[in-house]
């Protein structure tokens, strides 16, 4: 005798999380009004797939170039302008983690201006590296990993 089991649909792994317009402006302003280029998680990455974050950058020149091997990054812009180089190869690369490398320069790719309300889609294996020197740049990162994160 065989035992039949009936499928059932899967619970949340997480409770959801919704931020109005007014609690983003609130996390932007309080993230524009520190020193320095800042950043504030909505959903933190540890123990999941998906970390969603407020950035604000004053200034980011001569960061390294970077490339992930296990997760891809959803850009939209809030706010200012930032430069882009996207695609290309990495010049001798260092893995500073499993699947995260970063080396000094790269070669080929295109240079992409950002702005307030742009989407931009950078997939796994993307070399990619952002330059900001207009102080009111913000920007939600979402970035989706192809394993749980520890």
């Amino acid at each position: 005798m065989t035992s039949a089991q009936t499928r059932q649909p899967t619970t949340a792994s997480r409770p959801y999380v919704v931020k109005s317009k007014q609690q983003v402006e609130d996390i932007t302003k309080a993230l524009v009004a520190k020193p320095g280029n800042t950043n504030e998680d909505i959903v933190a990455a540890p123990g999941q797939q998906t970390r969603i974050a407020i950035f604000h950058d004053e200034k980011r020149e001569n960061d390294l170039n970077e490339l992930h091997d296990g997760s891809d990054d959803i850009y939209y812009v809030t706010n200012g302008t930032a430069t882009l180089m996207l695609g290309g190869t990495l010049d001798s690369p260092n893995e500073i983690s499993p699947g995260e490398w970063r080396a000094k320069t790269a070669t080929g790719g295109e240079k992409v201006t950002i702005k307030k309300g742009d989407l931009i889609f950078v997939p796994r294996g993307t070399r990619h590296q952002r330059t900001v020197t207009d102080k009111k740049f913000t920007m939600i990162l979402i970035k989706i990993f192809s394993q749980a994160q520890k």
